[in-house]
């Protein structure tokens, strides 16, 4: 696929790294991948189809810049594109990292996952878990996060441990604040806090 085909291939093969190919036929790879934030978030889908075929990319690594500038690494044990969905990739041990202009980061993992090229989502399934920087722990079954605009939503119900006690709730979004200068979490569908007060 020559890069001038089209303004994707251009920019994936502007950002593309291949280390060798093992004796064995599995790939070692790291995709590094970093635009302006007037860019889209970019991951090279093609490229992984193209390189990768039947074969599975150990340890990628996508990065990128969100609509509003925050910074976003994902990482993963193995890759492989989908059989089905030429946009979709099949991940194992899915992790992300948010880290947002006021300083706060954003942890998300689970055991497995996909990233959708055409949506430009990153699905966590099962078990998904998420930590923040300000203290926030949270459990639950599935995590939606939206590369360009960096929102992140749960599936369905979760468990939180804060710090100033626990929280269940039937569903979480994570987003920027109107002003762009901090990150909020809004709990909804049926919010219960048990408050446990520090005790000096």
């Amino acid at each position: 696929m020559r890069p001038s085909d089209n303004l994707h291939s251009q920019i994936v093969g502007w950002a593309k790294i291949i280390l060798p190919l093992a004796a064995l036929g599995l790939l070692s790879t790291l995709f590094l991948l970093a635009r302006s934030p007037s860019s889209q978030f970019d991951i090279p889908f093609a490229e992984i189809a193209e390189i990768a075929r039947d074969q599975r990319i150990i340890s990628p690594q996508f990065s990128g810049l969100t609509d509003e500038g925050a910074i976003v690494t994902i990482a993963a044990r193995s890759a492989q594109p989908d059989a089905v969905r030429p946009d979709t990739v099949q991940i194992d041990a899915l992790t992300m990292r948010m880290e947002n202009l006021d300083g706060s980061t954003l942890v998300v993992s689970a055991t497995r996952g996909e990233l959708d090229g055409r949506d430009r989502i990153a699905r966590f399934m099962g078990l998904a878990r998420l930590e923040t920087s300000t203290g926030f722990e949270m459990e639950t079954n599935g995590l939606i996060a939206e590369l360009d605009t960096g929102v992140v939503t749960s599936d369905g119900l979760l468990e939180i441990r804060a710090p100033f006690g626990e929280l269940t709730a039937g569903k979480v979004t994570f987003k920027m604040t109107q002003d762009q200068t901090g990150q909020q979490m809004l709990f909804t569908d049926g919010v219960r806090l048990i408050y446990r007060p520090q005790i000096d």
